[in-house]
């Protein structure tokens, strides 16, 4: 069968198409014949040695993909063939809390992703697709999705009313716009482009800041919220960020702390008190599991920017690192 594989850390080069014998399911596994895939930031992060130092050795791509069910092994009960389902981001997370197990078995970092005609994986990380949703905007959830999910419903989970600041227009944000906004949530989304703000709005932002136009954006975000700041910040930008998130945040509010778009160093303002900094790392098979089920109440469909070929799979990623894109990058088969 055809895959990508990461040789190594080095750039666009690290992405390789290659060749693997087609998986046979063992017990309690599925067999999925993958149908589309998306791209997240991590990725980036991976092939350029930017993910804690990770340099992965022939492993395949990708965290996030969808297809369907085409065989099963013994034991299996919560699939039959024909199914449509995603591979969890993670191979060991079930639900709970995370272990430290549960750090290094994540798909496409240091065990095999899901950038392949034919994946085999435990039916206990596998989640059925909704039926609305088409197999390329299922296979935009399992990383960006989640993510945008658990920090928003974590252990202190928003409420209706509530106010919600999202950073950028990658797939995490757009979201989490998505997700907050459906959930009774006043949204103040930054970029720095009118035409992806306007787009932002349109998913159901309340308010809109152009960073470029107000490079101290949180005295915006003050502004709009008469000096109280927002209750939740989903924050992707690291430390290049992290100071106006957090004077952006209302006493008592959490920041969600998701990427590094950004570099920088996490200043002691961070540590203010009264605020909340939540590390998050996407989520279980449980909270997969409960994000499609809020995604089906309210029929929100994931904004997908630009879809290439499973062949030109590269060209994705290049064009993903361009941060031309809004919302998901895709690659379908």
């Amino acid at each position: 069968m055809q895959v990508y594989e990461l040789h190594g850390a080095r750039g666009l080069q690290s992405v390789v198409a290659s060749k693997r014998p087609e998986p046979v399911p063992l017990r309690g596994q599925v067999l999925i014949k993958m149908r589309a895939w998306s791209l997240n930031y991590r990725d980036l992060l991976i092939i350029n040695n930017n993910y804690g130092g990770l340099s992965p050795d022939r492993i395949v791509a990708l965290s996030d993909g969808a297809g369907e069910v085409v065989q099963v092994g013994s034991d299996v009960s919560r699939f039959k063939v024909g199914d449509r389902v995603s591979p969890t981001f993670s191979t060991t997370w079930i639900a709970g809390g995370m272990s430290a197990n549960d750090l290094s078995t994540s798909r496409g970092g240091v065990v095999d992703g899901v950038l392949a005609e034919f994946v085999a994986c435990d039916e206990r990380h596998a989640v059925r697709i909704p039926d609305y949703l088409s197999l390329q905007e299922a296979a935009c959830l399992p990383c960006a999705g989640v993510t945008a999910y658990n920090a928003l419903f974590g252990p202190r989970p928003l409420i209706s009313g509530q106010t919600v600041l999202t950073l950028g227009t990658g797939g995490v944000s757009t979201l989490a716009v998505q997700i907050a906004s459906a959930a009774g949530a006043r949204v103040i989304a930054t970029s720095s482009s009118d035409e992806k703000l306007n787009i932002i709005r349109r998913l159901g932002a309340s308010e809109i800041i152009n960073y470029q136009t107000f490079p101290e954006w949180s005295d915006e975000v003050l502004r709009l919220t008469d000096g109280h700041g927002v209750d939740h910040v989903v924050e992707v930008g690291g430390g290049g960020t992290i100071d106006r998130s957090v004077a952006s945040t209302a006493v008592g509010g959490q920041i969600h702390m998701i990427g590094v778009l950004s570099t920088g160093t996490l200043s002691p303002r961070a540590l203010i008190p009264w605020r909340t900094l939540r590390g998050i790392m996407v989520g279980s098979s449980a909270d997969h599991e409960a994000m499609n089920a809020m995604l089906c109440v309210h029929q929100i469909r994931p904004l997908i920017g630009k879809v290439f070929s499973f062949g030109d799979a590269v060209d994705a990623y290049r064009y993903l690192q361009s941060a031309a894109h809004i919302g998901k990058v895709v690659i379908e088969l």
